[in-house]
């Protein structure tokens, strides 16, 4: 696990010694991605610089060492991440006639490119990763995101030239990326606790969506970001709609029994991969059905105790480490707990911004933060269990979604129609808001639902009008705004499960366990996500995962392969944090100042009388206001730490940002 950077210039007018500084300084700024080694390589004549970060994880020596020539030269990689069929893969390049100097999964990647060419060898690549590749036989840069999003890829504008890194972090150093905030993708914060890809919280800034490739060259860069079009230039080599699609046309036609068998041959060859590593590998381990699964899969893989993980929370009532303790204890693993006060936790607050250096509003993210400091002591590298609430069904609210489906279709058209005008009326006289609070307008903003992706977005967004808090902003769509997510095949539950792992998934989960995992410098790997697993759940009939059992029937059957019954059929405590609690708490006096009236109008991003009103009718009873208001306090922390950090470059290279200029 690493991290990478670099930039591209249209016009090769800086020296090697320049763009050396400039790469290392980005490279530089991600160093807890990668404090093992790093490497920095430029081509001066084509205005480009590959800087890398690297956390030895296979291949502990030198060999290992990027940015990475391919054995022709035609290739330079900086490549975060992980193939884990690289040894399948090895073979059969050994076969074609390739040599390898070392056993890093990098040298493999390259020869796989070098053999099949880029798109070729990425589609035939089982794992996690970021690539930035220089091709210089055609003076193209390749960027590359593995499948379903795991790693992280930045890219934009710095002036006329193009920047991309692992983190907005590397971005930031490059001293002409002055880029301000982009209202709409702040509108999009509000909405969903998270910016989704392809959008970014900067301008002329983007991620790279999950299973898709970029290539740019010089003419392209020259054009600039106004000519840059995400869902056109993004070319996706694999696209989860299209593969569940497939999967829901050709079925699973074995019974209940043969398909526990399946995925559990599945779940074993994933975990096996995932266990590969030159360094000690851990679990983190919670008690639920995902972790457990993935828990007794490892020990059940082991030769020896594995090293397993959890945290819990003194004077919680949704402390899940005894349930864990428990597992532990059964499958027969090494367990460390760390039981954390509420002082604990929030010692972790202040420290966000410059982890999560894009605004980022998921408050389990500090308990997240908390376990992987702890896997950190004794591991480098730790399994997890996500993705399986989106994959087997896991999340009550499909549940309700459902429900409200059934409520919704009983209702006549005409009333229908009349009750969403109703709903309308209100979002017009600034009382949109007022849906989050139930009673009947809630039920008003229901009826205008034209589908199931309408119905389930109402069960997941904070602010459902946040273009009224962010004034100037326009919403931009998501996979979240079609009726039909799955354009009518499958189930309505296939359609918001495959919402949740197209957008939720990557740009809020893994998102959080990436940043919380590499600010320690430890790797998360999630054999869950495996492809292979992900196209087998999607085959299943949905009586498979939620039989009378509830939710992830199929998975906990396999569980209980490994587990006694009582130890699997128990309810899903969660794994959050007490927001409401900490404002009312410790955390006021903090919350206070961020969201003072006058200097929310001073800076401009937010309707200062609608947010400061929601405050203070928080802090005077009203209890569903903390998730609204702590997404604008990430924001607001976020940007004190983000104009800070521009101050600081801005001195180095004698510029100032006192003037705001621009943000």
């Amino acid at each position: 696990m690493c991290g990478l950077a670099g930039l591209l210039r249209p016009h090769a007018d800086l020296d090697r010694e320049h763009l050396l500084a400039i790469a290392a300084s980005m490279g530089e700024a991600i160093r807890h991605r990668g404090p093992d080694d790093d490497g920095v390589w430029t081509d001066a004549a084509a205005g480009i610089a590959l800087a890398h970060r690297r956390l030895s994880i296979l291949d502990l020596s030198p060999l290992g060492h990027q940015p990475m020539a391919s054995a022709d030269e035609r290739y330079v990689i900086a490549y975060n991440g992980e193939v884990y069929n690289f040894a399948e893969l090895r073979d059969e390049l050994l076969e074609l006639g390739h040599a390898f100097r070392g056993h890093s999964d990098t040298e493999v990647l390259l020869a796989a490119i070098v053999q099949w060419g880029v798109r070729d060898a990425i589609a035939r690549c089982n794992g996690m990763f970021a690539i930035a590749l220089w091709d210089t036989r055609e003076q193209a840069l390749w960027l590359v995101r593995d499948r379903v999003g795991k790693k992280p890829l930045y890219y934009g504008w710095a002036g006329d030239t193009l920047v991309f890194g692992s983190e907005l972090k590397a971005l930031w150093r490059h001293p002409q990326f002055d880029n301000g905030v982009d209202r709409n993708a702040l509108a999009l914060l509000l909405r969903y606790d998270y910016v989704p890809s392809p959008y970014a919280i900067h301008v002329d800034t983007f991620k790279l969506m999950p299973g898709a490739l970029l290539r740019l060259d010089a003419a392209t860069v020259a054009r600039g970001a106004a000519a840059h079009d995400p869902a056109r230039d993004q070319q996706r080599y694999w696209h989860a709609g299209e593969r569940m699609a497939a999967a829901i046309e050709r079925p699973f036609e074995g019974d209940l029994d043969a398909a526990e068998s399946r995925l559990d041959d599945l779940l074993r060859d994933a975990v096996g991969l995932r266990m590969v590593a030159d360094v000690p590998v851990g679990v983190f381990l919670s008690g639920g059905t995902d972790s457990s699964v993935v828990t007794a899969l490892m020990q059940a893989l082991s030769p020896t105790p594995v090293q397993s993980f959890t945290i819990g929370f003194e004077g919680s009532h949704h402390d899940e480490a005894p349930l864990a303790l428990q597992v532990a204890r059964h499958l027969g693993t090494t367990h460390t707990e760390l039981y954390v006060s509420g002082a604990d936790a929030l010692a972790v607050v202040p420290r966000l911004p410059a982890m999560f250096d894009e605004p980022f509003a998921d408050a389990s993210q500090v308990p997240t933060a908390l376990v992987c400091k702890l896997a950190r002591g004794l591991v480098t590298v730790a399994l997890s269990g996500d993705g399986g609430d989106e994959l087997f069904f896991g999340y009550k609210r499909y549940e309700r979604a459902l429900r409200n489906l059934k409520l919704l279709q009983r209702v006549p058209a005409p009333m229908r129609r009349w009750l969403a005008r109703h709903s309308l009326q209100s979002v017009a006289r600034g009382r949109g808001e007022a849906s989050r609070a139930g009673g009947f307008a809630a039920f008003a903003a229901e009826m205008g639902a034209r589908g199931i992706g309408d119905v389930y977005r109402n069960r997941i967004v904070r602010w459902r009008f946040p273009e009224a808090a962010v004034p100037g902003a326009v919403l931009p769509p998501t996979l979240y705004d079609q009726a039909e997510p799955l354009q009518g095949l499958g189930t309505p539950a296939d359609a918001m499960m495959l919402a949740d792992y197209s957008v939720y998934l990557p740009d809020d989960l893994l998102c959080k366990v990436d940043r919380a995992s590499m600010a320690v410098g430890l790797e998360a790997r999630a054999p869950l996500l495996d492809t292979h697993i992900a196209e087998f759940a999607w085959s299943l009939p949905l009586a498979y995962k939620r039989g009378d059992g509830g939710s992830k029937h199929l998975l906990k059957r396999v569980l209980k392969r490994y587990l006694p019954d009582a130890m699997v059929d128990r309810g899903k405590r969660g794994f959050g944090a007490p927001v409401s609690q900490w404002l009312r708490g410790d955390l006021r006096d903090w919350a206070d100042a961020l969201l003072d009236r006058q200097r929310l109008r001073d800076e401009g991003y937010f309707d200062a009388d609608l947010v400061h009103g929601l405050w203070r009718a928080f802090l005077d009873g009203e209890k569903r206001w903390h998730t609204h208001l702590w997404n604008v306090l990430m924001f607001q922390a976020w940007h004190e730490h983000w104009r800070g950090q521009r101050d600081a470059a801005g001195e180095a290279i004698g510029l100032s940002s006192s003037g705001e200029g621009g943000l």
